[in-house]
């Protein structure tokens, strides 16, 4: 049993790919990757919706963020976590956390309870108010899998993601089922799908941070902004000189637009005209939608750069009817996660900006009327051991998630929640994690994806083909669980 590969690229998407590829020179942004051209979409879209992606880079490490706040397991976590700085080791202060404790509308088995980071005092309001919930233990699976499984050397029968614990690849899992160096992503897959919904398919799958597999799709290619926006070819870029220290960028620019539009023979020269012409089209519209949208008058948080990615999302909603926008999908994303050292010092800084940028993006999407129309999730490489390694914690596996949005079941904990184990023995709480509190993941990525995807108009019937794994995920009678977190 293996992951499924991805279907080959047919002619015509492969024509339009070197054509982006041959379109973006040295002095032109990947923000121009625009063939995104659906036939066809396989639902039809008469409302707004986004997805909202906040990758977490470098795997976060979720016990000090969603962290054990019931006296039994505070104590157990502190006894595991004391090695480290300070007289707590890596472990929070009960105290500290009253302020920031997770009230969920039902309680949890065995009086178990919660709370976030203490510098993640705005999600935890999300939470309390009914905006937010946590998904307990979440991260790539083929199929369900114990602590036998992990170390039985029948991989056919007990199949694993590729190349776990490794940074890059795992990423790659996350946002693809596959390992670095995979084509299509799920985020772009579902974008697919949605395509022929948007008035301008060019923005149906948007990145406001950099290149990610996340968003690319058979048809959909991800469009790329910056933080202030649409990013035009050097040569018609704003400013005396654009970017290559021209003084005559006018006549450049006039140059530049004349030899787009000359009838050219060569089939290849064709498509990089056409593909040039139409990116420097969608710059100019997505200019005057931004430019023409009603102004934020939600702050965002200066110095955060999390934040000045969402606050560009948060525009781009807002302009959805300058755009013809029905679905859309989006990526930002924080890193500096990978914290092997100074995990009490760094950690916090992190998450106060993820707290903080998400808030502020969810008090967005209320002040434009669609907060039940828009959901911001997180995701990460993996999660991280919970022994302390003396003054951080190494690569792990699954961890803990947030889910924030009006359409949101939130007030709630989803997902198994994880034992308070290092050990390595055969007592049934050592069954979930595979040596130093690594957990291995109760619920899959693929679980997460497809309660997303649902939510966002994706039918049963193209589930399975997005998300290769998810059947081995599947009930007695043969549909796939909803993790129950979307209304």
């Amino acid at each position: 049993m293996h992951l499924i590969d991805p279907l080959p690229l047919n002619r015509r998407a492969f024509l339009r790919r070197a054509g982006q590829l041959a379109a973006v020179g040295a002095a032109t942004p990947l923000g121009l990757n625009l063939a995104a051209m659906g036939e066809a979409a396989a639902f039809t879209a008469t409302d707004y919706k986004a997805l909202v992606c906040v990758f977490l880079y470098g795997g976060n490490d979720h016990a000090n963020t969603v962290v054990a706040y019931d006296e039994p397991s505070w104590q157990r976590y502190r006894n595991i976590r004391q090695a480290g700085p300070g007289p707590a080791g890596l472990a929070l202060e009960r105290a500290a956390l009253t302020a920031t404790r997770l009230q969920p509308s039902a309680a949890l088995a065995g009086g178990l309870e919660y709370a976030l980071h203490p510098a993640m005092p705005g999600l935890a309001g999300l939470f309390n108010d009914g905006q937010a919930a946590v998904l307990l233990n979440v991260g790539p699976l083929i199929q369900p899998t114990t602590r036998t499984g992990y170390f039985s050397p029948d991989r056919t029968a007990h199949p694993l993601p590729p190349q776990l614990m490794s940074h890059n690849d795992q990423q790659s899992v996350w946002q693809s089922q596959r390992a670095e160096g995979s084509a299509n992503g799920w985020g772009g897959q579902i974008g697919d799908l949605a395509l022929a919904n948007n008035g301008q398919s060019l923005f149906t799958c948007i990145s406001a941070s950099g290149n990610a597999v996340f968003l690319s799709g058979q048809q959909a290619i991800q469009y790329q902004v910056s933080r202030d926006g649409p990013v035009a070819i050097g040569a018609l870029a704003n400013g005396p000189h654009g970017i290559f220290g021209n003084p005559n960028q006018a006549a450049v620019a006039q140059r530049l637009r004349a030899m787009l539009s000359e009838p050219r023979g060569h089939v290849l020269e064709h498509e990089y005209n056409r593909i040039a012409g139409r990116s420097i089209g969608a710059q100019a519209m997505l200019r005057a939608a931004l430019d023409g949208a009603p102004a934020l008058a939600t702050p965002f948080p200066a110095g955060n750069s999390l934040a000045a990615e969402l606050r560009v999302v948060a525009r781009m909603i807002a302009a959805r009817s300058a755009l013809g926008a029905k679905r859309q999908v989006f990526l930002v994303s924080l890193g500096g996660f990978d914290l092997h050292d100074r995990l009490v010092e760094e950690q916090p800084g992190l998450l106060r900006k993820v707290s903080e940028a998400m808030t502020a993006f969810h008090q967005a999407t209320v002040e434009l009327g669609v907060a039940d129309r828009v959901t911001a999730f997180t995701a990460s490489d993996f999660g991280r051991a919970l022994a302390s390694n003396g003054n951080g914690t190494d690569h792990g596996w699954g961890g803990h998630h947030l889910i924030v949005g009006g359409a949101v079941r939130g007030k709630a904990f989803y997902g198994r929640p994880p034992p308070l184990s290092i050990g390595e023995t055969d007592a049934p709480e050592d069954q979930w994690h595979i040596g130093q509190g690594r957990l291995i993941p109760s619920t899959s990525v693929d679980q997460y994806a497809a309660t997303l995807g649902r939510w966002f108009g994706v039918g049963e019937g193209e589930l399975g083909g997005l998300l290769p794994n998810l059947r081995h995920f599947t009930l007695a009678n043969g549909h796939p669980p909803d993790l129950g977190f979307m209304a």
